[in-house]
C-alpha cells in the first residue's frame, strides 16, 4: 500500500544517512556492509520492510544478527527508521536501505548476507505482472547471487494464490532452491509459532481471522 507523503521525510533521511543508506550509496558498499556495524555479524536482509515493526522487532530480539530494512518508499522507510530511533536510538545491529528490492544483487556480493525476509510482499495477482512477484524465478536468481550455499529465505503472506505459486517456484527454480518448512496457518501451529516476530500487516489479517501463510527454503 502507498502511503501519503510526509514533509518531514527528505529532511529526516537526510539528517540520518548513517541509518537510511539511499540507493547511489548502497551500490557503493557493496562487500563493506560490515563496516557500517559495530560488529561483524551475520547480515539479514528484509525486502519491503514498510514501517519497519518486523525488522525493529528482529534487532531487538537477535542482537547477535546484523539487520537491514529495505524499502523503496521514502515515506515508509522514513517512518521505519524514525520509529526505530526515537523508540530505542542508533541500534548497533540495524540499518535501513531506501531502494529497490530488484536489483538487490547489485547492492551486495555473493555470500555477504545470510538471510532474507519478504513478508507479505504486494501479490501482483494479475498474470501479466508474474514478473513483479518477489518470488519469481527472476527474484531468486538475484537472491542466489548474494546469498552463501545454504543461505536462507523466509516467507509470509495472506495470500494463498501467492503462497502456493511462491511453493511451485522455489521447486521449479532447478536443484538449487530446496523449501524445507511451511505452514498453511502459521498462528495455529505451536511449533512454528514460536519465536515469530509480527509484522503490521500480520497483526490486521490476524484480527480478521485470515490464516497466515509461510515457507522456509534455502539455497
Amino acid at each position: 500500500m502507498h502511503l501519503r507523503a510526509k514533509p518531514w521525510a527528505p529532511d529526516w533521511l537526510a539528517a540520518h544517512s548513517d541509518i537510511v543508506i539511499d540507493q547511489e550509496q548502497a551500490t557503493a558498499k557493496i562487500g563493506q556492509w560490515q563496516t557500517l556495524f559495530d560488529r561483524n555479524q551475520p547480515i539479514h536482509i528484509e525486502i519491503g520492510s514498510g514501517k519497519g515493526q518486523f525488522i525493529l522487532g528482529m534487532a531487538l530480539a537477535h542482537p547477535e544478527i546484523n539487520y537491514i530494512g529495505m524499502e523503496i518508499q521514502e515515506t515508509a522507510v522514513a517512518m521505519a527508521a524514525r520509529r526505530s530511533f526515537d523508540q530505542v536510538g542508533k541500534l548497533p545491529n540495524l540499518r535501513y536501505i531506501y531502494g529497490n528490492g530488484n536489483g538487490v544483487e547489485t547492492y551486495f556480493e555473493k555470500a555477504e548476507v545470510s538471510k532474507l525476509y519478504l513478508n507479505f510482499s504486494d501479490p501482483w495477482p494479475k498474470n501479466r505482472h508474474e514478473s513483479r512477484r518477489l518470488t519469481y524465478k527472476s527474484f531468486l536468481k538475484s537472491y542466489e547471487a548474494i546469498l552463501p550455499q545454504h543461505g536462507e529465505v523466509e516467507f509470509k503472506t495472506d495470500n494463498r494464490h501467492l503462497f502456493e505459486y511462491s511453493m511451485v517456484s522455489f521447486m521449479n527454480y532447478g536443484m538449487r532452491w530446496t523449501t524445507d518448512d511451511y505452514t498453511f496457518d502459521l498462528h495455529h501451529d505451536v511449533e512454528k509459532v514460536a519465536g515469530n516476530i509480527e509484522t503490521e500487516y500480520e497483526q490486521k489479517f490476524m484480527a480478521k481471522g485470515q490464516p497466515i501463510y509461510k515457507i522456509k527454503a534455502h539455497f
